[in-house]
């Protein structure tokens, strides 16, 4: 029974000892400062607002695209999505201001994200713990819950003759939307509408 009960002992010991060096084990994980999805958002909402630009500008013209005001990684993929439309539109595009005919310069109204949530329940909050320096983080109660995101871009752009400067074309004032919603009801019960690229997102997201 000695044997038996030494074994026993051993073999507890044993398991508090793997818990313990298991409790010691961290995985490291990054922590970007945006999302994916709120960077398809925005892209995507830039997709469509360039889909409607149109200059106008006869073809041959050499163009050199004053992208100066769009600043950040939103805007230098708003000034590249717009050279790949007039590119598309016949436009002949140069690197060297001193070379073009004419300048087309770009502009956003807006490159960004509205978030709108509606909650019936109780929000996380953080509960103190006696005797403890920090505090725990009590998760969402949902009844029901929607989220909503969406992606705005507002581009235009204007082009004129670099010898005299007269204007030779003007967009519109183009926007660009994107949106991605989710529900969630009696806690559980969760779906979700967008109309994001969706062939992406699942070799993305896995599902």
């Amino acid at each position: 029974m000695r044997r038996i009960g030494a074994r026993i002992s051993a073999f507890i010991a044993l398991v508090l000892a793997a818990l313990a060096l298991g409790a010691c084990t961290t995985v490291r994980e990054s922590s970007p400062e945006r999302t994916a999805t709120e960077q398809l958002l925005i892209s995507t909402a830039v997709d469509r607002a360039v889909e409607g630009m149109d200059l106008q500008i006869p073809d041959g013209t050499l163009i050199y695209v004053d992208a100066a005001q769009l600043e950040g990684s939103d805007g230098r993929y708003a000034a590249s999505a717009i050279r790949e439309r007039l590119l598309r539109g016949g436009a002949n595009l140069v690197a060297d201001r001193s070379r073009a005919d004419a300048i087309v310069e770009v502009r956003a109204g807006a490159l960004s994200i509205d978030d709108r949530n509606t909650l019936v329940g109780i929000g996380s909050f953080d509960a103190p713990i006696p005797f403890a320096s920090q505090a725990i983080r009590v998760p969402e109660i949902a009844i029901y819950r929607e989220k909503e995101r969406l992606g705005i871009a507002k581009l235009a752009a204007v082009g004129y003759r670099t010898a005299d400067g007269r204007l030779i074309g003007v967009t519109d004032q183009d926007f660009g939307y994107s949106h991605e919603r989710e529900w969630v009801a009696l806690f559980f019960f969760t779906w979700r509408s967008t109309d994001l690229p969706q062939e992406e997102r699942r070799g993305l997201l896995g599902f």
